[in-house]
């Protein structure tokens, strides 16, 4: 088995909720994603993608699809607080926002990844795990092992 990672980088603004420190305020951060995917090599030699766990550019295809594509330059807010109200004035009047079913939290937005990710992966390749990290020196990680 091989695990093969991409990384991936997007802009993304959010605000917590009911959160007692300065994150409730609206603001963004400079995202890292690193997803790793486990598997074995292709073996065929006759595959296009022989020797391949996943090809790169199909990876990168479903994770800017998933996650890179709709949280990039958007704001991101619990759509069960009184946020979705900001939320819905920002998209009248023409932003990009996400209206999340949870707190937008980097511990909740990688295990949001992770279900987008997880749906679109080949047979045989298997996520094996995620780290956001939401500033140089804050991430959260997903691991499949945790998750079983």
């Amino acid at each position: 088995m091989i695990r093969v990672t991409k990384q991936f980088t997007f802009e993304t603004g959010h605000a917590l909720y009911g959160y007692d420190g300065k994150c409730r305020n609206i603001h963004g951060h400079s995202y890292k994603l690193s997803v790793t995917v486990i598997g074995k090599p292709i073996s065929d030699s006759s595959h296009v993608k022989y020797g391949m766990v996943i090809d790169f550019g199909d990876l990168k295809k479903i994770v800017k699809e998933e996650v890179v594509d709709p949280f990039d330059h958007a704001t991101v807010f619990d759509k069960n607080t009184p946020h979705v109200d900001l939320g819905r004035t920002l998209e009248a009047q023409g932003h990009k926002v996400i209206l999340a079913n949870y707190q937008p939290t980097c511990e909740n937005m990688v295990n949001d990844f992770a279900d987008r990710i997880i749906k679109r992966l080949p047979e045989g390749v298997t996520l094996y795990s995620l780290k956001l990290r939401e500033t140089e020196t804050a991430f959260a990680e997903w691991y499949a092992s945790d998750n079983k």
